[in-house]
């Protein structure tokens, strides 16, 4: 028996070794590809769209202020400023936009540590003594651009919603566009949709998670709703800002502050919502708990499903913890690749984007086609329908962003909210891990996690829908409503 585990603990040690030289070489070369990339998509803007488009490999101050927003700094945080309505408004966005070091660059800094490490502990005795008897400093750093930012905002900088030429430009795809609603799309369905808005009891809000789409929840739990539920609740399951058939802003950056905006002025406010539940699948799970936070008293339960909550060190940066913790950069699990490559290279995210969601019909087609439409292909139709300008933003500042804001909400559902928190969890999931669910278990000591055994993150709800629609049933049922 000692043999065998000494032989198995080398094996692992020799596999551990081997995955970490190979994602190191992979990663190195998709770096290499993503600087290639970054140029070639340059030329192509500049001879297809007459703008040289600037990105976050070059200057973050360029990538933001081209989009008619203006970046501000702040000491460990970046926010934009907007000019709406005659004000100045302030959304945070995350540094890891801009701030995503390769891995030769992370190897080199690893080896000049040392002699950095002596020369801060010398100034910062010096430093000390400075600040102490300093004067009070601005809490943002603005400069000229600024001042010419704010200008073109006044004399009525014009914005273009037209897709850029990378993004699908089908009828499908564009609708928003020529409608007269600049609101999500929202699917209704339920107890007295279309008549009298005022005698419906309960109403619950079904949010998607990253490239997805309301589909996720209006094919699978919306046609298994009990009758008694379908006469009781009124359900709404919305596209969020740049999926689906939502907008897709050319000019947006995809903010928190943005996802919620356009979440009241589509559902809660023109349906007249006053109390509702929220069920909330992955990145929803944050736009959920912000919801909560911001609207305590009308909420009744909170279902996350797969929550994306990693608790941060002390001392380490937030958003930067959980890019990493997200997308390791690693080759295995594939889902794993997949998320390091839309995290971490905005070209080679932004030619996946080209070659799959600017020919979604082709690829819809081919799906059909191979299973001879013996299976609904409504996950594909979510993942294609987005651009990556919303996937990108939507990624960093929503996943990333949030980071050190997370905790602060889940406090404040502990303390000021008393509605119902149910968790569940697929025990496969391999690119949320269980863990998360049972962080914010010790964060928010009355939440419930069901941890499904041999599920995803996808088959937590896809394949058992009937068994989860009566979980929830019964979750609304246990809250009085």
């Amino acid at each position: 028996m000692g043999v065998m585990g000494k032989t198995r603990m080398v094996l692992t040690l020799t596999c551990r070794a081997v995955h970490e030289a190979v994602s190191f070489v992979v990663f190195c070369f998709l770096d290499l590809l993503d600087s290639v990339l970054c140029f070639a998509y340059k030329v192509a803007d500049f001879f297809i769209e007459a703008d040289w488009k600037p990105c976050y490999c070059t200057s973050a101050k360029e990538a933001i202020t081209s989009s008619g927003k203006i970046l501000v700094s702040e000491q460990g945080e970046s926010k934009i400023v907007c000019l709406s309505s005659s004000k100045l408004e302030l959304q945070e966005i995350s540094d890891t936009l801009y701030t995503r070091p390769s891995l030769l660059s992370e190897v080199s800094k690893l080896t000049v540590n040392v002699l950095k490490r002596i020369k801060l502990e010398r100034s910062i005795v010096q430093s000390w003594k400075k600040v102490k008897k300093g004067t009070p400093r601005s809490s943002f750093t603005i400069n000229s651009t600024i001042v010419e930012m704010l200008q073109g905002k006044i004399e009525g900088q014009q914005t273009h919603p037209i897709p850029r030429w990378s993004d699908c430009d089908c009828q499908h795809c564009t609708r928003w566009i020529t409608s007269s609603k600049d609101n999500l799309f929202v699917k209704a369905e339920g107890a007295d949709e279309g008549g009298n808005n005022n005698q419906a009891k309960v109403d619950v809000l079904f949010i998607h998670g990253f490239i997805s789409s309301s589909a996720f929840w209006t094919e699978t739990a919306f046609p298994n709703f009990s009758d008694a539920a379908k006469a009781k609740y009124r359900f709404f399951a919305v596209d969020l800002l740049g999926f689906g058939r939502s907008p897709k802003p050319t000019d947006s950056l995809y903010t928190l502050r943005e996802h919620l905006e356009m979440i009241e002025r589509s559902v809660i406010e023109p349906y007249k919502v006053k109390s509702f539940h929220i069920v909330a699948h992955s990145l929803g799970c944050i736009l959920a708990l912000a919801l909560a936070v911001k609207y305590p008293a009308s909420v009744k339960s909170l279902t996350l499903l797969a929550p994306p909550y990693y608790p941060v060190p002390r001392g380490l940066q937030a958003t930067q913890y959980v890019m990493r913790m997200v997308a390791p950069r690693r080759v295995w699990p594939l889902i794993a690749f997949g998320a390091s490559i839309a995290c971490w290279y905005e070209h080679i995210s932004r030619t996946i984007c080209l070659l799959i969601c600017k020919n979604h019909r082709l690829w819809e087609f081919l799906a059909k086609l191979i299973t001879r439409n013996r299976i609904r292909t409504f996950l594909l139709e979510g993942f294609f329908s987005h651009t990556h300008n919303a996937a990108w933003h939507t990624l960093h500042n929503i996943i990333c962003g949030t980071a050190g804001k997370l905790d602060g909400y889940l406090d404040k559902v502990r303390d000021n909210l008393k509605c119902d928190v149910n968790i569940f969890h697929g025990r496969n999931d391999e690119l949320i891990p269980v863990e998360c669910s049972y962080n914010i278990k010790r964060r928010v000591p009355r939440a419930r996690v069901k941890v499904i055994e041999k599920k995803d993150h996808i088959t937590i709800v896809v394949g058992r829908q009937k068994a989860f629609v009566r979980e929830l049933e019964k979750i609304w049922s246990r809250s009085g409503h």
